[in-house]
């Protein structure tokens, strides 16, 4: 599929972002060089990895929305990212995405970063994740992502030589302790031979072997996050749930930023007074329980700061899991065909896998954090954050711990059981 893609061989510069900037709109766009009207960058900041511009091009007669359909976003991968993502399948993930009209067209791709159509709306802050309008959006299109996407990856095969040490044994024996070597990748793989790879476990896997082990402190931290890994992969990889084995395609990023809400006037489809949302990004996209996802999003209510006291109740959730799931039916079944009604059961059913899983967003994005500590420019105290959401783990995991992150995570847990 990225056969079709351009590629343009032009980086972008933070420290000179007009002129580079500019260097890649115009590879892609030459003909606005020369055109009437002054080309315009805009900076999001919304993120907390990435840089993202949205380059315009002001026409003379033009109204905003035309500007707005002929806009172009920039996104310049972050520093060292790479450790993290797979930029490769980010692109294809993208593409894919594009095909199913569930993402902008992606237009090209250049040495760090990918240039790909606006979407006219704006994006959420988490005080907008927790409208009502909004957040039943979020189910619905959710629903939609997790029925239509298909999982492209392939089962992991077990090794047959011993290469790795992995011959005739339990993969996750091997991995019970941190190598001190890098496993190749195709031995991570095996940590989930029945499943499609790379999912959500062997992405957590490879974050872990990228952990900093330069002092006794950090050895120690990654051992025991390694001994996590494997018990969760133990209790909660092979649950039963919607998808393919299990798995379905996950966005795994669904924070606010990532969450764009339409202009109702463009929308079609919709109930009055109902909002429609796209999502964004899709650099952590993987196939993943889709327990895992909405679990992720929720999370995500309290915003980079964290704020459990406004995390989705228990009937909130329901509410928001009976729009998924009807909106997953229908995709999975075909628009035009008769959906029917959801049962309690199937409804309690999912409630208590996404309850079950409320704990691992925190080992994931925790895991994930540590790694941006040492290799990230942004000014973000990324090791703060890596202990309050490795404190939500624990918590969850009811680890005895100390400190203030681990008391604010004893009150996501309370705040988590509230029924209202």
């Amino acid at each position: 599929m990225l056969d079709t893609v351009r590629f343009i061989p032009f980086s972008y510069n933070n420290a000179d972002s007009q002129s580079s900037a500019l260097r890649l709109i115009l590879s892609l766009f030459p003909d606005w060089e020369h055109a009437e009207g002054e080309i315009e960058f805009v900076r999001f900041t919304d993120g907390i990895t990435n840089t993202l511009l949205k380059a315009i091009k002001k026409k003379p007669g033009y109204s905003d929305e035309q500007i707005d359909n002929e806009a172009v976003l920039l996104r310049a991968y972050g520093q060292g990212t790479d450790i993290l993502i797979d930029r490769q399948k980010e692109a294809l993930n993208h593409t894919l995405l594009s095909e199913l009209n569930l993402a902008p067209t992606l237009l090209a791709r250049f040495q760090n970063g990918l240039l790909y159509r606006f979407i006219r709306g704006h994006p959420c802050s988490p005080d907008d994740l927790r409208r009502e309008s909004v957040w039943r959006a979020v189910g619905r299109r959710l629903g939609q992502w997790h029925a239509v996407i298909p999982i492209l990856q392939s089962p992991a095969s077990i090794p047959t030589s011993d290469q790795d040490g992995l011959a005739c044994r339990d993969p996750l024996e091997i991995l019970e302790h941190p190598h001190p070597n890098p496993i190749s990748q195709d031995a991570i793989n095996t940590v989930t031979p029945d499943k499609p790879v790379p999912n959500v476990w062997t992405v957590m896997q490879k974050w872990i072997y990228a952990l900093p082990d330069g002092t006794k402190k950090d050895q120690l931290r990654k051992e025991r996050l390694q001994k996590e890994l494997v018990r969760n992969i133990r209790e909660l990889a092979s649950r039963p749930g919607l998808g393919k084995d299990g798995l379905v395609v996950g966005h795994c990023d669904l924070l606010s930023g990532n969450v764009i809400i339409l202009p109702r006037q463009h929308t079609t489809d919709t109930k009055e007074g109902e909002d429609t949302v796209n999502f964004i990004d899709y650099e952590y996209a993987t196939p993943a329980p889709a327990a895992f996802d909405i679990a992720n999003h929720f999370a995500e209510w309290g915003g980079f700061d964290c704020d459990y006291n406004v995390l989705p109740t228990r009937s909130q959730r329901r509410a928001f899991l009976g729009e998924y799931l009807n909106s997953y039916n229908k995709f999975l079944n075909g628009e035009k065909k008769e959906v029917p009604e959801i049962s309690s059961e199937k409804l309690q059913q999912i409630f208590d896998e996404v309850d079950i899983f409320r704990g691992m967003p925190g080992f994931y994005w925790g895991i994930w954090a540590l790694i941006q500590a040492q290799i990230s420019q942004i000014d973000f105290d990324y090791a703060s954050y890596a202990e309050v959401r490795l404190a939500e783990y624990w918590a969850w995991r009811g680890e005895p711990g100390t400190g203030k992150e681990y008391e604010a995570a004893l009150l996501r847990e309370r705040r988590w059981a509230q029924e209202e």
